[in-house]
């Protein structure tokens, strides 16, 4: 990216909405009039230079009666890309206008004049919605007039003199999303909003995350289309730069490749600056529908990923997503018709496996933050039909390493990918390089065909300090990840050899038995006045007065520490008095005639097995790689301390978490006393004796 042209751009958008929509327009309302106008204008200067041989054909078309939907695909072989305005305007042209009613007149008309896709942009934008306050405030004609203004070039070709020689550079697609990405965080900043870091990736994270996607696999690339998706797709910048990095590593292989790309993004304003983007880029006018299944779909889809699938039942090459963290997902439950504790009725495939498993097995996290519902949804794509399979890259924060107990959404889902040996790498990033949170976050690497060198173990990389600080602070974002440091980064991934940066563990160091231990319940027993009053106090055995009362005087007040024969003895007693014996009987005799003692006999249920103590009930995380395994662990660790513990095995599950903080901590070095007391020594000396007065007080 060119800084110098950045800076020029940056600065000539931002005096537009000062200069424009200052005292019209609050300041949080001036990303809904900029924005839109950028996009529109840069779709505009491409379709300049053949807008008169557009309307000529439209008109021929017309006279042909050639359907409206069959016209726009002929008027795309005209303008060379997959859209086009039928109206009679330019942008330019509509400069002219000064009476302001006609103005807005023929600028509705201007926007009326796209095709479809255009038309979706500017519904998504809501664009039409402003176009009344922009003309009753008279600022609509000064609006066109600075998009216009011949000083600047919004397009992405050059701009040249009549001898050929460029006077100003094109605008490529990376640079104008750094520059709507930088705008919105600006507007929403100075609107104290910090929505902006939900919608779009730093552009040298993207980098980086099409570097280990790509890089790794170049050498298997073949001539082949090759399908990349990103489910949380923002601005657009990481499709866009996983293209130029697959047709990159191709070109260098010998190899021919075609490029689909497919996305999805919530919010309409930032899947409507995506998908025009993506006209910019492409040659490929049909690429905004394809088909499956017999059904027409959008290749871009504006909804939910969680609850609105886009592209239902699809595989791809390369999943790419920095998909949102630490939001609810509260509004996706309400969708499905669902409340929030009803998680378990979820019906969508990409949340839960049946196959092979004695019973369903859900990726569904906890409701305040929806990553791994966006990782599962990933994993949902992986193909198994091709040669190079699917690679994963994803961002996430350090919970999507931990959270979760054993049996929960998030450990199951880390326990499929790696139990299926899936997980290829997990990179750990510096804090704040993002711009509106200063969380550290992780790119995790999953694959279904990992080199044979790497099959049954995980690799992970501490890149917490390959980075390099930003002169200038944006936002939270205090550092970035150069071209340097992505090699850097890149040689730990692709050399896979053990040092301080990198530990390669096998797949089972990460799981763990997480078993219940359970103690025996030990009561002792005695009949008591005081218990039969206390009992009868109970609503559930206020009509068994009579009978304790016969109990107490067959069995008297003797002290029982063996509860089972305190119990058959009140069975004997009832019988003998012609009581019939009830369950409820023996539950109150528990409740009101007994309490826990640690010398007394353990109590068994009517099976002969101890009941457990409920209040000395444990949990317990056993290591898979534990050695001798759960049996080991009790006699090493739990037997010396409580001889009478068991594991209840019907209650055992196997959960995954991983820790960097464990296998990268560094001790900090503590200071000797020798350091110490040479520091107190040099403070009294630099107190001239005081500290010594002070002290002898």
């Amino acid at each position: 990216m060119n800084q110098v042209q950045y800076n020029q751009l940056f600065a000539f958008i931002w005096n537009i909405a000062n200069d424009v929509l200052v005292h019209a327009f609050n300041k949080g309302d001036y990303k809904k009039v900029i924005l839109p106008m950028m996009v529109l204008r840069r779709l505009d200067i491409l379709l300049e230079p053949t807008h008169e041989e557009v309307l000529k054909l439209k008109k021929g078309l017309e006279e042909k009666n050639i359907p409206e939907a069959s016209q726009e695909q002929v008027l795309f072989g005209v303008t060379g890309h997959p859209f086009c305005n039928t109206s009679r305007f330019t942008m330019k042209s509509l400069r002219g206008e000064t009476n302001p009613i006609r103005l807005k007149q023929n600028f509705l008309e201007y926007l009326d004049g796209f095709s479809r896709d255009v038309q979706d942009i500017i519904e998504k934008f809501k664009l039409k919605q402003q176009v009344d306050n922009l003309s009753d405030a008279g600022r609509l004609g000064s609006l066109i007039e600075k998009f216009t203004d011949d000083g600047i070039n919004l397009g992405i070709n050059p701009i040249k003199d009549k001898d050929g020689n460029e006077k100003q550079p094109g605008v490529d697609n990376h640079t104008m999303g750094t520059l709507f990405e930088e705008l919105l965080r600006k507007f929403n900043e100075e609107n104290s909003v910090t929505e902006a870091g939900e919608h779009f990736t730093p552009r040298d994270y993207v980098a980086l995350m099409a570097d280990i996607a790509v890089l790794p696999v170049a050498d298997r690339l073949r001539s082949a289309t090759y399908k990349v998706y990103d489910g949380a797709c923002g601005t657009g910048g990481i499709l866009s730069i996983a293209e130029e990095r697959i047709l990159e590593q191709a070109g260098i292989h010998g190899k021919q490749v075609k490029i689909d790309l497919y996305g999805q993004e919530l919010q309409p304003e930032t899947f409507a600056t995506c998908k025009a983007d993506l006209m910019l880029s492409t040659s490929n006018v049909n690429m905004f529908t394809y088909k499956h299944a017999g059904q027409d779909r959008a290749r871009f889809f504006c909804g939910s990923t969680i609850s609105n699938d886009g592209h239902p039942g699809m595989k791809f090459d390369f999943c790419i997503s920095n998909p949102p963290f630490g939001t609810p997902w509260k509004a996706d439950m309400e969708a499905w018709g669902l409340k929030e504790n009803e998680k378990d009725k979820i019906a969508d495939r990409r949340f839960y496996r049946s196959e092979g498993y004695s019973q369903e097995v859900r990726f569904v996290p906890g409701i305040g933050d929806p990553q791994m519902l966006f990782l599962a949804n990933n994993v949902s794509r992986i193909n198994d039909d091709s040669e190079l399979g699917t690679r994963i890259v994803e961002v996430h924060n350090g919970s999507s390493l931990f959270t979760g107990n054993a049996g929960g959404g998030e450990s199951n889902l880390r326990k499929y990918i790696i139990e299926n040996d899936m997980l290829e790498a997990i990179i750990a990033m510096p804090e704040k390089d993002f711009y509106n949170t200063g969380i550290g976050t992780f790119i995790w690497v999953v694959t279904n065909r990992k080199e044979a060198r790497r099959r049954g173990k995980v690799q992970l990389i501490d890149a917490t300090e390959i980075k390099t600080p930003l002169r200038k602070n944006l936002g939270e974002k205090n550092c970035e990840t150069t071209e340097d440091d992505r090699q850097k980064i890149m040689k730990l991934l692709m050399d896979f050899n053990e040092n301080e940066q990198s530990r390669i563990f096998p797949n089972e160091e990460f799981g763990y038995f997480e078993i219940t231990v359970e103690r025996p319940l030990r009561l002792k027993a005695q009949m008591t006045s005081e218990g039969i009053a206390t009992c009868v106090q109970d609503k559930k055995y206020k009509d068994f007065q009579d009978l304790l009362s016969r109990l107490l005087e067959e069995m008297g007040s003797k002290e029982y520490l063996d509860f089972n024969l305190f119990i058959e003895n009140a069975k004997a007693a009832c019988k003998k008095n012609g009581d019939k014996w009830k369950k409820a009987y023996g539950e109150a005799l528990m409740k009101y005639f007994s309490e826990v003692c640690p010398d007394a006999e353990i109590v068994r249920g009517d099976n002969g097995n101890p009941i457990p103590d409920k209040s000395l009930t444990d949990t317990e995380q056993v290591p898979l790689l534990y050695e001798g395994g759960i049996e080991a662990f009790m006699q090493n660790e739990v037997l010396p301390y409580t001889p009478d513990a068991y594991v209840n095995d019907e209650k055992t599950v196997i959960g995954y978490e991983l820790s960097f903080t464990k296998y990268f901590y560094k001790p900090v070095q503590l200071r000797t006393l020798e350091e110490i007391a040479a520091d107190i020594r040099a403070i009294e000396e630099s107190t001239d004796g005081m500290l010594s007065k002070i002290l002898s007080v």
